[in-house]
């Protein structure tokens, strides 16, 4: 491990718990907005939820992450200029995109193509401005350099983990939960193999998706919707390409582990849909998640079930760099802090209680 001077360490706190904080007070302010304006997502017949819940969480993912960038680059011991560094500019405004995407797919239900041509070009842009898969280390200490496919690749590699954890934002909690110990695993390696800005992002990422899951464990009193989940798959994308891509010394399987569930999904969904001769782009009821709640688990169950394989995968990336140690200090801590917020705020309700006319509202 690469040993990291007080200063960074300082900022990597600063950063995780501006964001946290952010996160847990702007999460119920985005809840009561949507409850009086009206915007909710309906149960219907893919959904599993069977009251309206107000659907813009992802406004508050996003703005907690921004906040704490600032407070990084204000008040943090980095130089500000790392937010506009090569690859970083490309993370924030490819990101930024996406986020505006999603959330006018929230407001308006977008079509899946002009989803798809918006995802491309926030991808486009990052790619652009730094975010790019150069080279891949295959097993045999081999090193593919992609020269003209690294475009393709990485924008394939972005718009594919961004709708993969939008096709598990399926089940209270999941895409939460799944970003966060993503986002973790990342910041792990990051920081293990001496790439202290992707861990400042991760851990950034982290916090906004923790706050976040407070309210969103089940039942939820909020759904981030694609504004949130299209926003965290690209992020992790980016911050993969960023770091774990970037280390020629861990082969291309690595950032596939740390993203396992998402991209398992997304491979399961996308090919059974082909072999059925359905449009792989229309959303429906069977992922993964929907198969084990119809195999009659519950939607706390099903959380457990894929919390401990994202876990578990990032135990694996974590053993083969040799921080293993670290992982585990992250994983229980991280763990601690979430026991602590459900526990206090989500059970005692201490920020976010709907008005019984603000919840009949629909």
């Amino acid at each position: 491990m690469i040993p990291l001077s007080p200063e960074l360490n300082l900022d990597l706190g600063l950063g995780f718990f501006t964001s946290l904080l952010a996160s847990l007070l702007l999460v119920p302010l985005v809840a009561r907005y949507a409850l009086k304006a009206g915007l909710f997502d309906a149960p219907g017949e893919r959904k599993i939820h069977q009251t309206p819940v107000p659907r813009l969480g992802g406004i508050a993912i996003f703005a907690s992450f921004l906040i704490a960038l600032g407070a990084v680059g204000v008040f943090g011991h980095s130089p500000a200029t790392f937010l506009i560094e090569k690859g970083n500019l490309g993370l924030i405004a490819g990101g930024t995109l996406i986020f505006l995407l999603g959330l006018l797919d929230d407001l308006f239900n977008l079509s899946p193509y002009v989803k798809l041509a918006g995802q491309f070009l926030a991808a486009f842009v990052a790619f652009g401005m730094g975010v790019s898969i150069e080279a891949l280390d295959l097993p045999g200490s081999l090193l593919l350099v992609l020269n003209a496919l690294s475009l393709p690749l990485t924008l394939m590699w972005m718009v594919g983990i961004s709708n993969a954890v939008n096709f598990i934002d399926g089940v209270d909690g999941l895409a939460g939960g799944v970003g966060m110990f993503a986002a973790l695993t990342l910041a792990v390696v990051a920081i293990f193999t001496g790439q202290p800005q992707v861990a400042l992002l991760a851990l950034i990422l982290c916090a906004s998706c923790l706050g976040f899951l407070v309210y969103n464990l089940h039942p939820a009193r909020i759904f981030m919707g694609d504004s949130g989940a299209l926003f965290i798959g690209f992020t992790l994308a980016c911050l993969s390409v960023l770091g774990v891509f970037k280390m020629y010394t861990v082969v291309m399987l690595a950032p596939i582990l740390v993203l396992c569930i998402p991209v398992l999904d997304i491979t399961y969904s996308t090919f059974r849909r082909l072999l059925l001769g359905r449009n792989p782009f229309v959303a429906d009821g069977e992922h993964l998640h929907h198969r084990l709640l119809k195999a009659g688990l519950s939607q706390p169950k099903v959380v457990s079930v894929f919390y401990a394989l994202s876990i578990l995968s990032g135990l694996v990336v974590a053993y083969y760099i040799h921080s293993l140690g670290l992982y585990l200090k992250f994983v229980g801590v991280l763990n601690l802090i979430a026991f602590a917020l459900v526990a206090l705020l989500r059970h005692k309700e201490i920020f976010f209680k709907p008005k019984p006319n603000e919840a009949d509202a629909s």
